[in-house]
């Protein structure tokens, strides 16, 4: 009995030794330990098998093996001047391309300095790869170089998280990992990779600790505990595997429940669509949904990503009076619009309207609907499919939103576009009115411009006044209201849509966290136009502040010369003020033509008053 306890004892010992130093797998899988390969080629064979052409980065010891293998392979390296602005730049590929974003980013603080943009992502629905590195699986929790516990740290704020444990599992785990963040309700994804996956079985066979000399037995277990587990690691690593992408599952509305919006909106009188960012998602085109939208010629407004979805002129997009609107609709499409904070939790919502809500996320079908607003038809489906399969029925029952719904909020429309169009007049105390500076930048943004808007009041003020011209050519923060995304969305941008003239309107507090990466675009040739409206001041926080507690600290910034930072970086910086107010549209026309015809980055600083526009909105 004693003999076959201790028999027992010693295989059980020798499994669990055969499974931590992964030694099973050499007997599993070739392993040949003269191979210069490494996992970093791994990496950048997936990305390129799907269609990845840039990375987003800055560079680290802990990820230079993706870097290399990257570049060899064609995918061009944009590194930044700070990692969080590397993962802005994903987040606006993925937004505007279809293609999965890619930030790689080091161990630590690299890591930690994309939290605020992942979370961002997440927020905004936007799928993203963030990937990093970390120490060797045997050095974790030892004292290594910027090593923490990244798995906690994204866990809340990433659809999957998981750490690379075996070279071989590399391309499978990043194939899954890319699909995940694309189906459903996209979001954003990370992948640690520790040091030992990545580098050459050589390199790594040198640093793991291995004496070449044992004198001792307890030096030649070590080594043997070692090697076992340095070869189980590489072991079957560069097998061939399937490295194309796994299609990502999209949930798509049934039959039966298009039918019955059909069915409510075929009574209507007062239909209104309210249209969320979802709406812009792959894999249905933007022109299938705007052909779709203008044949139910339902009144439109837009949010998020959908700004400039019916182009800068359209008879059926209404940019003012949504509050009167929503309160006088017999039925409501809130097609990837929820009801958070944007929408005032549902309280903007007449109980009287049927509310038709459709949403990839179930919870955002009911949220808040225990407390303002109950959905009448909640639908779990992509609002783009949605809307072209909702025309098909509509068209076939000969359905049209009575005209003199639309002439009435057309009327009301006007109203307050003339309103804010006689704001633009007014005289400020000293500096340039805000409101004018963004009507004479309406009137000189080119066709092909692409808008991206980082700030609090100023963008706010932009949002009334700039008419984005085509599908995805607005680009925000989105729920989280981020500040800082700038020059990172720009960046993104400019590389999806390289004949775009990409334009940041920026607060001169959001400048502020950016302003070094016009480095990025001239050392990497993509020429950006920033307009910054600089009121010396965090103004939409003020705005609250100095009235319900009368003292403006912490808001107060001074009248920068923030053109002179961008010349000193190598690009083109301009004055606005009142000494050259003449002159706003050959300057704006100046800028334009500097980066269209000579690729020049080029950054114009507006010196602006306050005005009573938008008085009495709050920044919480």
């Amino acid at each position: 009995m004693l003999v076959f306890l201790v028999i027992l004892i010693s295989l059980l010992l020798i499994l669990f030794i055969a499974y931590k130093t992964r030694w099973i797998y050499t007997l599993i899988y070739k392993f040949d330990e003269n191979s210069t390969a490494y996992g970093g080629e791994l990496v950048a064979n997936v990305l390129k098998a799907h269609g990845i052409p840039y990375v987003f980065c800055l560079s680290g010891g802990h990820i230079s093996p993706i870097l290399v293998a990257c570049e060899k392979r064609g995918i061009r390296i944009i590194d930044t001047r700070h990692e969080v602005n590397a993962a802005f730049a994903a987040d606006a590929v993925s937004r505007l391309s279809g293609k999965i974003g890619v930030c790689v980013v080091t161990a630590g603080p690299g890591l930690t300095n994309t939290v605020t943009a992942i979370k961002n992502a997440q927020m905004a629905e936007s799928p993203l790869l963030l990937i990093g590195g970390c120490a060797a699986n045997l050095s974790k929790g030892r004292g290594a170089l910027q090593d923490i516990d990244h798995m906690s740290l994204f866990k809340s704020i990433c659809k999957y998280t998981v750490s690379v444990k075996r070279v071989r599992d590399i391309t499978n785990i990043l194939r899954q990992a890319i699909s995940i963040a694309q189906s459903g309700t996209p979001g954003p994804v990370f992948v640690e990779f520790p040091i030992d996956v990545l580098y050459p079985f050589h390199i790594v066979e040198r640093e793991v600790g291995i004496k070449p000399n044992p004198k001792t037995i307890l030096d030649r277990i070590a080594n043997l505990y070692l090697s076992a587990y340095t070869r189980g690691t590489f072991a079957g690593a560069f097998d061939k595997q399937d490295v194309l992408p796994i299609p990502p599952q999209i949930p798509f509305a049934s039959n039966a429940l298009i039918h019955k919006a059909a069915h409510l909106l075929r009574s209507a009188n007062s239909p209104v669509c309210l249209l969320g960012s979802q709406t812009t998602l792959l894999p249905t085109s933007t022109s299938a949904v705007v052909e779709a939208l203008e044949s139910m010629n339902i009144p439109c407004f837009l949010g998020g990503m959908t700004r400039g979805l019916l182009g800068k002129n359209s008879s059926i997009q209404f940019r003012h009076c949504r509050k009167e609107a929503l309160k006088d609709a017999d039925v409501v499409l809130l097609i990837g619009a929820v009801c958070d904070f944007r929408l005032g939790y549902g309280k903007v919502l007449s109980r009287k309207s049927k509310i038709i809500i459709v949403n990839r996320n179930s919870f955002s079908l009911h949220q808040n609907s225990d407390v303002f607003w109950k959905p009448t038809l909640p639908i779990k489906g992509d609002p783009a499919d949605f809307l072209i399969r909702l025309n098909k029925i509509l068209l076939d029952k000969h359905f049209k939103c009575p005209n003199v719904w639309i002439e009435t909020l057309r009327n009301k429309d006007n109203i307050k576009e003339e309103t804010n169009r006689k704001k633009g007049s007014e005289l400020t105390e000293v500096h340039l009115n805000p409101v004018h500076v963004l009507q004479e930048l309406e009137n000189q943004l080119p066709d092909n411009a692409i808008l991206v808007g980082d700030g609090g009041d100023f963008v706010a003020t932009a949002a009334y006044i700039l008419r984005p011209r085509a599908p995805l050519t607005w680009l925000d923060p989105g729920a989280f209201g981020t500040l800082g995304v700038g020059a990172g969305f720009a960046l993104g941008a400019k590389l999806v849509r390289p004949e775009a003239s990409v334009w940041i309107i920026y607060g001169d507090g959001a400048l502020g966290y950016s302003i070094m990466e016009y480095d990025t675009f001239i050392r990497h040739k993509i020429p950006i136009i920033s307009v910054v409206g600089n009121d010396a001041c965090w103004s939409q926080i003020a705005r609250d502040q100095v009235p319900l507690l009368g003292s403006i600290v912490g808001c107060s910034l001074e009248y920068s010369k923030y053109d002179k930072i961008v010349e000193a970086l190598g690009g083109v910086g301009f004055q606005l003020d009142r000494t050259n107010e003449h002159d706003i549209k050959n300057i704006f026309k100046q800028a334009n033509e500097l980066n269209q015809e000579q690729q020049k980055s080029v950054l114009i600083n507006c010196l602006i008053g306050r005005t009573n526009f938008r008085e009495g909105s709050v920044s919480v």
